[in-house]
């Protein structure tokens, strides 16, 4: 279902827009009104956060977020609820992206099930290697697991990420942590390059991206761009889910615009 999308995007010369969202802010209640409006503004895939207490690879914005989601109650099991109930109306494929100890805690099988049921398509758990991840990927079932490359990986490190992932590949756009914006992209585009020429996996890029300008210019070399705390950073400004709407039908006009015609 996932590939299949960046697939769809291509074929219609865009690149994909991937939108996060932090599950829980500002309540749960609010969280399917809030994936309606990302998805009907035309996000191609949305990534729900799963909120954690120790979200070493978040900037504050979405560490903020994931406390006050903590605060206001989303445990995992109530967010897989959320997600059960609503997630049939949501056309744009959901995944998961959580730090492994809370589906550890959970249970894997436990948490693979549940999320499969409740209409995930893949996983991204953001502090777990492929060469650490043999139990998650025995139980994940029909889920796609989703690794990160980093400017930093090495290329045997891209060369697993490529053997076990599922879906597409996330590139950490440069070292560091989420919502800081610095260009130019250049150490992405050599990630990109890199894992390029090891994988016909889709290369979306992440971290850093919060403007159309941005998601244009990412748009050029990959195949999708990761648009997560300029979105959350919105949502906790405003209770009005139109202006979180618009702020994605503006990024993804800018995908379509960026990306080459297919070859």
């Amino acid at each position: 279902m996932i590939r299949e999308r960046f697939e769809a995007c291509r074929q219609k010369a865009e690149g994909a827009l991937i939108v996060y969202v932090t599950a829980g802010d500002p309540n749960l209640e609010a969280l399917p009104d809030i994936l309606q409006a990302v998805d009907q503004a035309g996000a191609d895939l949305i990534e729900v956060g799963i909120p954690f207490s120790d979200p070493l690879a978040d900037g504050p914005i979405i560490q903020a977020a994931a406390h006050r989601a903590l605060q206001a109650g989303a445990t995992l099991q109530r967010v897989l609820q959320t997600i059960a109930a609503r997630s049939a109306s949501i056309s744009a494929p959901l995944i998961a992206m959580t730090y492994y100890n809370p589906p550890l805690q959970y249970g894997l099988e436990r948490f693979a099930r549940e999320a499969s049921e409740a209409g995930f398509a893949g996983v991204i758990m953001t502090d777990l290697p492929p060469d650490e991840a043999g139990e998650w990927l025995s139980v994940k079932g029909d889920l796609d697991p989703i690794f990160l490359l980093a400017p930093t990986s090495s290329p045997e490190r891209i060369e697993k990420v490529v053997q076990f992932g599922g879906g597409f590949v996330y590139c950490v756009s440069r070292t560091g942590v989420t919502g800081t914006t610095e260009k130019p992209w250049d150490e992405a585009k050599a990630l990109v390059a890199r894992t390029r020429s090891m994988t016909d996996l889709p290369l979306a890029v992440g971290f850093g991206i919060s403007t159309p300008e941005h998601a244009a210019e990412i748009c050029q070399f990959a195949d999708g761009a990761v648009v997560g705390s300029r979105i959350v950073e919105l949502i906790a400004r405003t209770n009005d889910w139109s202006q979180v709407s618009n702020e994605v039908s503006r990024l993804k006009k800018a995908t379509v615009k960026a990306a080459a015609p297919p070859s």
